[in-house]
Order: C-alpha cells, then sequence, then structure tokens
C-alpha cells in the first residue's frame, strides 16, 4: 500500500482530493485501489470517458468518483467547483493528475476551500524497507515503480526514454504553448549535466541559443510537470548574488551517470518527499533548501520550518572528512542536527562540534 492512502481516505471524508504528482509514479494505481467499480474512474484522456465528463455522465452508485487528468481540460476548475457543490453529498471526489494541479488554473471560479493537495513522490528506502539493499537498489534502477520492480537495468533505460519522451510530446504540449518541441527536448537532455550546481538560464540561453525569457519558461514547464525541481538558497535575502542561484534535481535521478550526483539527487528526492507530506498532511511549512554564502561555502540541503532551519544534510560517497561548510553552519545553529550521510561509508559516529557521520541508510529510513 503506497504511503498516501491512509491519508485520502481521511481527507475524501471531508472535501476533494488532488493527487498530483510525476506521471507513472502510480497515482492511477492507488485511486484505482479505492474503488470497487471501474466505472467510477473517468480518464479525460480516453475518448469515451471524455464524453461522459463533459456530459457529467456519472455512475448511479455512489462513493468515490476518480476523475484522471481533468486539469487538461481548460475550464476543469469551474467544472469541479459546479460538480462538487451540486454532489459532494453522492460522490466523493478524487483528481490525479501528472501536474502542479495548484498552478493550472485556467480561469473561472476559485476551488479555495473544497480540496487538500496530496503530492505523491517515487519509491522511497522507508516506503519500501529500510535495508542498504534497497538504497542500492533505487540508486541503480530509480524510484518510479515500473522500473524499480523490473529490476532490470534494459527495462528501465527503455521506460526512462519513453518517460521522456512522452512527457515532451504528449503531456507538456496538451497544456503548454511550445513551438519549438526539439529545442525543449535538447533542454531536458541537457539538465541532468548541470544537477547540483547553481542552474544559469543564462549559460543554457547561449547553449541553445535562444532567447533567456524561453529558457526560463520551458524549466517552469518542466517544474510544473513534475520532471525537476528547485532549489533556492537558505540564507538571508539580502545576499543577492546568492539569493538567485538555484539548483536544480530531476524525479528521475536515473537520468544522471555521476554516481556522487545521482546519490546527491536520490537524498534530494528522499527529503522533499519528507517535507510536501508535512506540508500537504500536517499543515506544517516545511520547505528544502540549500547553504551557500559568499566566501563559497556549500551544504547540500537545509529543511526549513518556515525561516528555522531544523536539518542539516551533506552527501558523500564514501566515508569522507566532514565537509567545514557544514561544521560551520552546525556552529551558527548548534540546535539544529547536522548529518553527513554517505553511500558506501561505514562509519556512524558524532564528533565533538555535535556533526552526525553515518551511513545514508540511517538517516533515509526515518521518513516516508
Amino acid at each position: 500500500m503506497r504511503y498516501l492512502k491512509r491519508q485520502m481516505i481521511k481527507d475524501l471524508n471531508k472535501k476533494m482530493v488532488f493527487v498530483a504528482g510525476p506521471r507513472q509514479v502510480g497515482k492511477t494505481t492507488l485511486a484505482q485501489s479505492l474503488i470497487s467499480s471501474p466505472q467510477h474512474y473517468l480518464n479525460w484522456d480516453d475518448d469515451e470517458d471524455r464524453e461522459k465528463i463533459l456530459k457529467k455522465k456519472f455512475p448511479t452508485k455512489p462513493g468515490i468518483l476518480i476523475l484522471d487528468e481533468i486539469h487538461k481540460y481548460r475550464a476543469w476548475r469551474n467544472y469541479l467547483k459546479g460538480t462538487f457543490d451540486k454532489l459532494r453529498n453522492y460522490f466523493k471526489i478524487l483528481v490525479t493528475g501528472s501536474a502542479k494541479l495548484d498552478i493550472y488554473r485556467f480561469g473561472g471560479d476559485s476551488l479555495q476551500g473544497r480540496y487538500y493537495l496530496l503530492r505523491m513522490h517515487p519509491l522511497s528506502v522507508a516506503e519500501l524497507a529500510p535495508k542498504q539493499s534497497t538504497l542500492n537498489d533505487l540508486m541503480a534502477y530509480g524510484g518510479f515503480p515500473e522500473p524499480f520492480y523490473s529490476q532490470n537495468q534494459i527495462d528501465a533505460k527503455r521506460w526512462s526514454l519513453n518517460y521522456r519522451s512522452r512527457l515532451i510530446r504528449e503531456d507538456i504540449v496538451s497544456l503548454e504553448q511550445v513551438g519549438d518541441l526539439g529545442r525543449l527536448e535538447l533542454l531536458f537532455l541537457r539538465l541532468p549535466d548541470l544537477t547540483g550546481s547553481p542552474l544559469s538560464i543564462n549559460a543554457l540561453r547561449e547553449d541553445l541559443q535562444i532567447h533567456h525569457t524561453t529558457v526560463e519558461k520551458w524549466v517552469q514547464i518542466f517544474e510544473k510537470m513534475y520532471a525537476i525541481f528547485r532549489l533556492s538558497p537558505f540564507g538571508s535575502p539580502r545576499i543577492k548574488s546568492v539569493k538567485k542561484e538555484q539548483k536544480h534535481y530531476h524525479f528521475d535521478w536515473t537520468l544522471i551517470e555521476n554516481e556522487s550526483i545521482r546519490f546527491e539527487n536520490l537524498v534530494a528526492c528522499h527529503l522533499l518527499k519528507w517535507v510536501h507530506w508535512k506540508y500537504d498532511a500536517f499543515g506544517e511549512a516545511w520547505e528544502l533548501r540549500y547553504f551557500r554564502d559568499p566566501m563559497g561555502r556549500e551544504v547540500d540541503f537545509v529543511v526549513v520550518n518556515k525561516t528555522k532551519p531544523i536539518l542539516f544534510v551533506e552527501c558523500k560517497l564514501s566515508d569522507d572528512a566532514i565537509n567545514p561548510a557544514l561544521s560551520y553552519l552546525k556552529s551558527k545553529f548548534p540546535e539544529t542536527p547536522a548529518y553527513q550521510i554517505s553511500l558506501k561509508g561505514k562509519k556512524d559516529y558524532l564528533n565533538q562540534n555535535g556533526v552526525r557521520v553515518c551511513p545514508a541508510i540511517k538517516l533515509l529510513s526515518e521518513w516516508i
């Protein structure tokens, strides 16, 4: 059972539930596990289902009604508002989609107060089994169910290629106006090599020979479609030179060839999953950031609650020396737990400055 199921059932007793996340992450499978009749599942991408949605030809039996990918209908928000207000005592409405459903609002009345948003993430160590072998498999096959459970490198590579193609040729085309799909795909191919470092839109502009605003728009599209996510630096907003330097990561970390960066990306996804769970299920204003100052000191991840740091994490492949920047950050915020975790290292200790050094499995096992 995927980790969102109990929360979905609980929230459906109060409001509509929107489940968003990357394509093929398991949203439809999880949603369909809640219904006893396939008639209660309607997919906007299916011609017959789309006609039923538009004509509101719903099942006669009450229960959970699943509307999949309905955000591709331009008037979807008005449609849901009217449907929910009229049928809320008859149907519990569950909306799923491979895009940021809180962003795609093509006009119409607000749905404020009528829904809960839950963001679904790829598989993680704690959701599967807190073992080193689980972490190794996630590194090799990624966290999407199909390639992970196939346990086959060739199948995983084929899945990844198909995933990218369908993301660009189907999902993005259905929601965005993009005139140059070739260069858009070229940008997506370029991004994995830049993972984990401050993303320079200007450098990408020069590489692709397109306008700065176009590159920024395309990167934002990838964010909206849950292909990538960007992290802002933690610290004073007065440091303008640092504030604008965002790092990005991929939900499909197998796109990254470099083992060290792939591991960092995997940890980023685990942390973001935890942060989104706290935000969506408990209403806690958590964020994931990274630390970088004008002196060049950098720590991979900072988990923030409102404006207060609550966790520092540095990623290493092996038992390397403690990153001086992590020690510096720990000295500035002595009450904040600080971890240096490793993929292959064996050491597990707390140093005199309060920095915990341990295998990654120790920390990653604690979260959803």
